[in-house]
């Protein structure tokens, strides 16, 4: 079992450290918000008053941040964790940022001798809560190892993409396409119901043929298929449509930095931008269909 300071208690990072709790592991908390620490403490984390104290005698340090900016304000400078820390221990930011942002604090840690990993998650707050998410890793070969030990508490699938920032690169193209192919089954079964198809019968023809896909089978979009998914509970997140327009911006930028011309995720970013302006942002992303819908 390690000592971990867990930083940033939101919607995910909460339940993550409770699943680093329920594994035995010690755990020290810090979050901006006392009554996120207090749920924790309630299963038996240890409280910080700040994230400099919560990493004393830690040797893994997991946090889950908003954005780049809060990452780099955590982690680099005079005043930041890496100026705090020595090679022994671990550094695992899942936060979903951009990819050069975690490439200038993975750069930063090598520098001080200090294992650093981008492992952003996948498969939402359900997954966070369950501890099955799936963990995309960037860093060295070592780091990564080292790393599944705290990791496997909290998720099922873990990958190691490749050097620093490949973690944020995966993440980046998966939810590109995952916002892809949610639009394109909502499109698919509102196209099925106007022309009198009963939509779990198209969702059960459609999961035995080529069109079978993740949004299909696992977090169907159309009311009354499927029981357990946000679609079947008013679209109440889930992952917030706020949430994948921020992640279609890190996509994009991604895309740019390679020349890709990615039509496909840049129209998907358009239609969820449009969505989250029709005050949808803290709706589930597969309240997407209510847009095809009006």
């Amino acid at each position: 079992m390690a000592h971990v300071a867990f930083i940033g208690l939101g919607n995910m990072g909460g339940p993550m450290a409770g699943n680093l709790l329920s594994a035995g592991h010690t755990v020290t908390v810090f979050d901006l918000v006392p009554e996120a620490c207090v749920a924790l403490a309630e299963q038996g984390a240890a409280v910080a008053d700040s994230a400099p104290a919560a990493i004393e005698g830690a040797e893994y340090v997991v946090s889950m941040l908003p954005a780049g900016r809060h990452v780099k304000t955590l982690y680099l400078g005079e005043d930041g964790l890496l100026a705090r820390l020595d090679g022994s221990v671990t550094v695992l930011d899942c936060s979903t940022i951009d990819a050069p942002t975690a490439r200038e604090v993975g750069e930063a840690a090598a520098a001080a001798g200090i294992g650093f990993m981008d492992s952003p998650v996948s498969g939402g707050v359900a997954a966070a809560k369950a501890g099955t998410l799936a963990f995309m890793c960037g860093g060295d070969a070592m780091t990564f190892e080292k790393a599944r030990v705290v990791l496997s508490a909290m998720g099922r699938n873990i990958f190691h993409a490749g050097p620093a920032g490949a973690g944020q690169v995966a993440k980046g193209c998966n939810n590109m396409l995952l916002a892809i192919h949610m639009i394109g089954t909502c499109e698919a079964l509102e196209m099925g119901a106007r022309n009198g198809l009963d939509p779990k019968v198209l969702s059960e023809i459609m999961l035995a043929s080529s069109g079978r896909n993740w949004s299909l089978e696992v977090y169907n979009p159309y009311p009354g298929v499927m029981d357990g998914v946000p679609a079947s509970n008013d679209y109440k997140p889930g992952f917030m449509v706020d949430l994948m327009v921020k992640d279609l911006g890190l996509a994009m930028d991604i895309a740019g930095q390679a020349g890709v011309d990615n039509q496909m995720g840049q129209l998907a970013r358009q239609l969820y931008e449009a969505h989250q302006a029709g005050g949808n942002g803290p709706r589930d992303f597969s309240s997407i269909l209510e847009r095809l819908k009006d």
